[in-house]
């Protein structure tokens, strides 16, 4: 089975897992091993559904200004998990590829494994809330019809994002292309380095 075949079927699960109670405070109850590729796809597609719907709740006009302003703090912490995730995800395909020896053309790609699959993940998420509006029986025909056309985009890109991250792996496993794992190095969560919180 290809990775992202595998992946997009997590994906879709994760969502509506989510949607059983569609609470960002419910608890994940991830159903993959622990330490597994596949409890990483879990977890990293639930925080994204989890933080796609706390930027929902952010943008309503009437929101409390201190609800929002807790809001915007799981955000921000979201957003870390959500990158730490992705690093994890990119340091078990080094180690998967650990034996492979590059060739000596090996290039580099503008992107790695996991970051590709991170937007993989927001497609799904994307496809299934654009299903619901293109379903909408409270809906204008033209709200439909827009909304059915940007599905069929979503569904396009899904499948042209999920060819060339199997590309992309497989070349990486015949050593055409050799990875690198770099760290986001985050400036404004760390006490250190943000001068608003370092200065205080």
């Amino acid at each position: 089975m290809p990775f992202t075949q595998q992946a997009n079927k997590i994906f879709r699960q994760v969502i509506e897992d989510y949607h059983l109670t569609d609470n960002v405070d419910a608890p994940i109850r991830n159903p993959y091993q622990r330490g597994t590729i596949e409890y990483q796809l879990y977890q990293k597609c639930w925080i994204d559904t989890v933080q796609w719907h706390y930027e929902d709740i952010i943008r309503d006009p009437h929101i409390d200004p201190i609800e929002a302003l807790s809001l915007k703090r799981r955000i921000d912490h979201s957003n870390q998990d959500r990158t730490d995730l992705v690093e994890d995800i990119d340091s078990y395909f080094r180690q998967y590829y650990s034996d492979v020896t590059p060739l000596p053309d090996a290039r580099l790609n503008t992107e790695s494994p996991a970051w590709a699959i991170d937007r993989l993940s927001i497609l799904a998420l994307k496809i299934y809330h654009m299903q619901e509006q293109a379903k909408r029986s409270d809906a204008s025909p033209e709200h439909i019809k827009k909304c059915q056309a940007k599905l069929d985009v979503l569904i396009e890109q899904q499948k042209d994002l999920s060819t060339a991250i199997d590309q992309l792996l497989d070349n990486i496993a015949q050593g055409r292309i050799y990875m690198k794992v770099y760290r986001q190095m985050k400036m404004y969560n760390d006490p250190t380095t943000n001068p608003v919180l370092y200065k205080k």
